[in-house]
């Protein structure tokens, strides 16, 4: 068995709790652009006005510089509601999936809103709470259409072209599809969120593999969000029930887990700096207290006392380096891995 240490090591994390500006505010996905940008989505719940101008893309580096952001909460054409995932096009354009508002909004590079297309329904070419998107070889968009628990494939412009998929729990059907992945071999991986597997299909829509089943253990999933291949056609699942990330071979078999290390970000230690009184505070605090015996054992419980273990992981990234993003809605932060 390969250790999770031969696979990864941790290396840094981008982030902390802001309403705006540098920092983040329920991140649920990232994409990367071009000349290194990092677009990281936003979903800034619930949904009162106050918290509106929350919801945003923010743009940043991997080495954590912060460049801006842009998209703030609303119904009008550059605005989002419930954002949920995030793609960049060959020109280094942004899309972002809706599920409030049924549709997919463009953006051009710098945040500039260029387009929106999407309505209601259940026939073909309609939403029912579209997620995950994910561009394949030939530009086209592929949409997993949640509460319709199918997969649909448009133009960049909003064209359909086909879909595939339909409710219930055998091989090719969906309950609640939710992240999405084109391989660099034109295959598509579908984290099928409330059936705890993850799906593979050809170019065409045909059923190739399932991975995985409801539970805790190794190569078991409870409610998978977000789902990732590197160059070696590993597969990278985060495990959002069991607060974890796992990590497949390219045949779906078990090779490692990760369960978070994160220490403070470039731009938490700053903000410690500029606040000496609460850098005090936090020396004072434990980081990682003695458990209950009930929580031991429970990863949500965990997640939530633990400061360095992932919680929440709704989104996993690889880029062309090799580096592993995992994005934590809960902890408003974004963990990077080091390839080994």
């Amino acid at each position: 068995m390969v250790t999770t240490d031969q696979l990864y090591s941790y290396s840094h994390t981008i982030g902390l709790y802001s309403l705006l500006g540098r920092g983040f505010n329920n991140p649920v996905d990232m994409a990367f652009g071009k000349d290194g940008v990092m677009y990281v989505l936003n979903r800034a719940g619930p949904e009162v006005s106050s918290r509106l101008p929350y919801k945003r893309i923010s743009m940043c580096t991997v080495d954590e510089r912060y460049l801006g952001e842009f998209s703030s909460g609303g119904v009008e054409g550059g605005q989002m509601m419930w954002p949920s995932s995030i793609a960049t096009d060959r020109e280094g354009n942004v899309y972002v999936s809706d599920e409030a508002l049924q549709r997919v909004t463009i953006f051009d590079g710098s945040g500039r809103y260029l387009d929106k297309w999407g309505a209601k329904g259940s026939a073909d070419g309609e939403f029912n709470r579209p997620s995950g998107i994910s561009f394949d070889a030939d530009g086209n968009l592929l949409v997993t259409d949640s509460l319709n628990c199918r997969v649909q494939r448009y133009t960049r412009d909003g064209r359909f072209l086909e879909s595939w998929g339909r409710p219930g729990s055998a091989d090719g059907e969906f309950n609640l599809p939710w992240g999405i992945h084109v391989t660099a071999g034109g295959n598509v991986l579908v984290a099928d969120w409330r059936n705890d597997r993850v799906q593979r299909f050809d170019d065409a829509g045909r059923h190739m593999a399932t991975y995985g089943t409801q539970g805790d253990a190794e190569g078991e999933f409870n409610r998978p969000a977000g789902v990732t291949t590197d160059a070696d056609g590993n597969i990278y699942v985060a495990d959002w029930g069991n607060e974890r990330v796992q990590i497949l071979g390219p045949d779906g078999g078990f090779l490692a887990k990760l369960r978070g290390e994160s220490g403070i970000s470039k731009w938490g230690q700053e903000y410690f700096e500029a606040n000496a009184w609460e850098l005090r505070e936090r020396r004072k605090s434990n980081m990682e207290p003695e458990l209950s015996p009930m929580a031991r054992g429970n990863s949500r419980e965990e997640s939530a006392n633990v400061e360095k273990l992932f919680w929440g992981p709704t989104a996993v990234k690889v880029d062309d380096e090799g580096r592993l993003y995992v994005v934590e809605s809960c902890r408003f932060r974004i963990q990077v891995y080091q390839r080994t």
